[in-house]
C-alpha cells in the first residue's frame, strides 16, 4: 500500500506539473498540444546536469536539476511562441511537431554524447543511479518522500495565487478570453501569450525530469515520455482549466498509473490474471472515457487557438 501511495503521488505530480502548464498556456490563448516535447526537453536538460555535475552536494544537485530542466523546457516552448504568436501558425501542427522533434533530437544527441565517449556505445540512455539518491527527503515505512513531491504542492499553491490574485494572472486570462478587450484597456496581449507559453515550458518541463527519475536510475530518451504529455492534457480538461480541480484530476490519474507499477502486490489483482499491459493502458482508457462524458460540459478559454489580430474588435 505504501508503494502504491507513493507511486500515485509520483506520477500525480508529474500530471499536475505539466497540466498546470497547459493551463497556463490556454488561459493565455495558445494550446500548447506539445506538452509531451517540453517534457522531453525538461528531461535532458535535468539529465544532462546529473551527469555532467555527479558531486555536487544533494541541495545543489536538486537545484541544479531544478534550473536545467526548467531551462530546456523553457527554451523549447519559445519554438511555439514564436511560431504562434509572430507567425500565426497552427498551433495544432505545432505542437504535434515539437513532440516528434524532442524525441528525435533527444536521442541523436544522448547518442553522439555516449559515442564520443565510447564509440561503441550507441545508446540513447544516460545513468544517474547515485544523483538521484539527492531527491529522498525521507524514508518511512517504505513511503519515500522526495523534494519533487514538496515542489508540486509549492508550485499549486503559486499557481491559484498567480492566476487568481494577481495582476498578471488577471491578465493574462483576459487574453485567453477576450484578447481585443484586453488590448483596448493597454494590456499587451503578444506579451501576456509569451509569458503564458515559457510557463507551460517552465512547468513542463520539471514535470519531464520528475517522470524519468520516478523509480528509475537511467533513461533511455527514444523512448520519450510515454504518453504522459497528452495524459496531462486530459487532466487539465478534466480539471477544467483551474488549479485545484486539475490537482484532483491528476491523483485520480496518477492512481490508475501507479497501479500498473505495484498490482502484483495486491492478491485480488494478482489473482485476475489480467496482462500488465492492460494496467498501463488504463489511465488512458479512462482518460478518453472522462473525456467523452465531461466533455459537452467542458469551458474551454474562449479565444484559445485562435490568432490574435490586433486590427480586428
Amino acid at each position: 500500500m505504501a508503494l502504491l501511495l507513493q507511486y500515485t503521488l509520483i506520477y500525480a505530480s508529474v500530471l499536475l506539473l505539466v497540466a498546470l502548464g497547459g493551463c497556463f498556456s490556454e488561459r493565455s490563448g495558445i494550446i500548447n498540444l506539445g506538452l509531451e516535447g517540453i517534457m522531453v526537453a525538461g528531461a535532458l536538460g535535468g539529465a544532462l546536469v546529473m551527469k555532467y555535475m555527479p558531486n555536487l552536494s544533494p541541495a545543489a544537485m536538486v537545484i541544479g536539476v531544478v534550473i536545467g530542466s526548467v531551462v530546456f523546457g523553457m527554451v523549447f516552448s519559445l519554438l511555439l511562441a514564436v511560431a504562434a504568436i509572430n507567425f500565426n501558425a497552427d498551433q495544432t501542427l505545432v505542437g504535434t511537431a515539437m513532440n516528434m522533434l524532442a524525441t528525435a533530437a533527444a536521442t541523436v544527441f544522448v547518442k553522439a554524447i555516449n559515442m564520443a565517449e565510447n564509440p561503441n556505445n550507441v545508446a540513447s540512455t544516460i545513468q544517474y543511479i547515485d544523483q538521484k539518491k539527492a531527491f529522498s527527503i525521507v524514508k518511512i515505512a517504505g513511503f519515500e518522500i522526495n523534494w519533487f513531491m514538496i515542489i508540486t504542492i509549492v508550485l499549486l499553491i503559486l499557481a491559484n495565487v498567480v492566476l487568481y490574485h494577481t495582476r498578471l494572472g488577471l491578465r493574462l486570462m483576459a487574453c485567453g478570453e477576450h484578447p481585443q478587450a484586453a488590448d483596448s484597456v493597454g494590456i499587451n496581449v503578444y506579451k501576456m501569450r509569451y509569458i503564458g507559453v515559457l510557463i507551460s515550458g517552465f512547468l513542463g518541463g520539471l514535470g519531464g525530469i520528475v517522470y524519468i527519475t520516478a523509480g528509475v536510475s537511467e533513461w533511455k530518451f527514444e523512448n520519450g515520455v510515454a504518453g504522459f504529455g497528452f495524459l496531462a492534457l486530459a487532466v487539465m480538461i478534466f480539471g477544467q482549466w483551474k488549479p485545484n480541480l486539475i490537482a484532483l484530476a491528476a491523483l485520480l490519474f496518477g492512481l490508475f498509473r501507479a497501479l500498473s507499477n505495484v498490482y502484483s502486490g495486491f492478491d485480488f489483482l494478482a489473482s485476475l490474471n489480467i496482462p500488465g499491459t492492460f494496467y498501463k493502458m488504463l489511465p488512458y482508457i479512462i482518460s478518453l472515457l472522462v473525456l467523452a462524458v465531461s466533455s459537452k460540459k467542458s469551458r474551454a478559454p474562449k479565444a484559445e487557438g485562435i490568432p490574435y489580430d490586433k486590427g480586428q474588435r
